[in-house]
């Protein structure tokens, strides 16, 4: 099938492989520009760029796909299908209205659960028992166009955003193809989705790190799995940034009333400190202070003198 890539991140990466690799005809990628990163600001291209430019593929890097000049591009190249994963920009209605087969989308989510920008990290953040990757069909809303294939994962006990999204990305891949010859045979049976049971998957932003301990242990503790690997979560010590990388969520005995404000260091042993919350005690696995590396709380603990009775805020 003639079809046009649209995708920006890693998520993106195995899908593209996966219809090249069945033999669909890419005949362009289209992804966001190049951005600067790192202290020296170098422009940093695209991970589905530099996939396409692997593969061969022309790449297209609009700064709004609505631009007509764009759109014109998009009708000349005459796609049968657009395949859309994790591009990061809406397409109007005279873009969905190209493709003979429309704008097919590779969703991280089981919709319509998460709707929006960030589903795999929220579907962790608030204790989802599953998660999945939903084939639709792109209309003009935020994510509420018709179901063609889904498939469910369970979430592990100590699943990330970072793991999470690394298994549904494969997913993706292999259920994009599938639906890619389903379109073809005609053999889909699109299904509305239910309004009344999507949540709002917001963008995440390192802001949404700062671990406010009046919240559960067990909140913050799946805070901190979400968050993991970007943007993570954080507090502060002596003025410094320390991120929680992994924690543990102790059975919820306590509240602040009982035992001091939120955030008071209740406990240190050689292998660990332990964090009043707003209702039971964060127990701290590995964390990071600002300028060190990632460590295990064991070792953070021999060279910070991290005392019982300290407030991280």
């Amino acid at each position: 099938m003639r079809a046009v890539f649209m995708g920006t991140p890693e998520f993106a990466v195995p899908v593209l492989k996966s219809m090249a690799s069945a033999g669909h005809e890419i005949c362009a990628a289209v992804t966001q520009p190049d951005k600067p990163k790192g202290r020296g600001k170098a422009m940093q291209p695209t991970p589905v760029k530099e996939c396409a430019i692997e593969l061969g593929i022309p790449v297209f890097q609009p700064t709004k796909v609505r631009e007509e000049a764009f759109v014109e591009k998009l009708r000349e190249l005459s796609p049968e299908v657009i395949v859309v994963a994790a591009f990061g920009q809406i397409l109007p209605q005279e873009v969905l209205d190209i493709p003979k087969y429309g704008c097919i989308n590779v969703h991280a989510s089981l919709l319509p659960r998460w709707r929006g920008a960030a589903p795999i990290q929220w579907a962790v953040i608030s204790g989802d028992k599953e998660s999945g990757v939903t084939i639709m069909q792109m209309d003009a809303g935020l994510d509420t166009g018709d179901m063609l294939l889904k498939e469910a994962v369970s979430l592990e006990e100590k699943e990330t955003g970072g793991s999470l999204h690394d298994r549904l990305s494969e997913i993706g891949a292999k259920l994009l193809v599938q639906a890619l010859e389903g379109l073809e045979k005609g053999t889909l049976v699109p299904e509305k989705q239910d309004g009344t049971k999507s949540c709002y998957a917001k963008m995440l932003t390192k802001q949404l790190g700062e671990i406010d301990f009046t919240r559960s242990a067990e909140k913050i503790e799946r805070l901190i799995r979400g968050l993991n690997p970007w943007p993570s979560a954080y507090t502060h010590w002596n003025g410094k940034t320390l991120k929680i990388w992994e924690a543990k969520a102790l059975p919820e005995t306590g509240t602040t009333g009982e035992t001091g404000e939120a955030g008071t260091i209740t406990e240190v042993t050689k292998d660990c400190f332990f964090i009043q919350t707003g209702k039971g005690i964060l127990a701290a696995g590995q964390v990071q202070l600002e300028g060190k590396k990632r460590m295990d709380a064991s070792d953070f603990l021999r060279g910070c003198p991290l005392k019982k009775g300290e407030i991280l805020r």
